[in-house]
């Protein structure tokens, strides 16, 4: 089992922040059989002001480069991410239409 964190910004304004979290009070079957296609077995989204931060937790075979040419080749997937698209933004210090990075684990602790 793989684990990673992304964030990611929303555009710093109310009706933005509210319309993608009401959108994802619904989630399209065909977009949540995308992730499950794609070797996702759990993904959740939490909210502070307008960052997000996604945990995706994966089987040992998922890559972001699979699920990259997946949701290429899904226009439902497509459809969805050009949605969201209207109320993200780029982080600061990455390239254009960049929405979700991936953060570097640099501490972990396990009870034993």
């Amino acid at each position: 089992m793989q684990t990673f964190l992304l964030i990611c910004d929303l555009k710093d304004e109310p009706e933005a922040i509210q319309a993608y979290v009401d959108c994802h009070q619904a989630v399209a079957p065909e977009i949540l059989e995308s992730i499950r296609v794609a070797g996702i077995v759990q993904m959740s989204i939490y909210r502070w002001q307008n960052r997000l931060s996604m945990i995706l937790m994966a089987d040992d075979d998922f890559s972001f480069e699979k699920k990259a040419a997946l949701d290429s080749a899904n226009p439902k997937v497509q459809e969805w991410e050009a949605f969201l698209g209207q109320y993200q933004t780029n982080l600061p210090g990455t390239p254009p239409n960049w929405r979700w990075a991936i953060c570097e684990k640099i501490f972990e602790f396990k009870a034993e």
